[in-house]
């Protein structure tokens, strides 16, 4: 029940949720911006466009156009959850992107937080 919550809730509202843990640890909206592509497959035009419509936080990856395959690369915990052991596919996509984000604001360079 819980998770539909979660899955409801627009993209224009936690999308600046994110961007906002990441900015009070001096990253930048370019950083998150990467992040989020690289993640899902979306241009970083389509990710702002997105801040201007209704599309539900769980749409917005059920719509990715090209997960990343090497997502499944991401492990550690968030939440106090692991993300590999995650259930939900869905729940598990949303949690990969905290979890980026979360090393992101916690001072990764980007080239660990991409899996490369």
């Amino acid at each position: 029940m819980e998770n539909e919550k979660i899955f409801g809730m627009y993209f224009a509202k936690v999308y600046p949720m994110l961007l906002a843990k990441a900015e009070r640890k001096g990253r930048t909206k370019n950083e998150v911006d990467e992040i989020a592509c690289w993640l899902t497959g979306y241009s970083s035009d389509s990710i702002h466009g997105f801040l201007n419509s209704d599309l539900t936080y769980g749409d917005f990856f059920r719509q990715a156009p090209a997960p990343n395959p090497d997502r499944k690369l991401i492990k550690g915990t968030i939440c106090g959850v692991r993300v590999e052991s995650i259930q939900d596919p869905l729940m598990q996509e949303i949690r990969y992107l905290d979890k980026l984000v979360d090393e992101l604001a916690k001072g990764k360079k980007m080239e660990q937080i991409l899996r490369k």
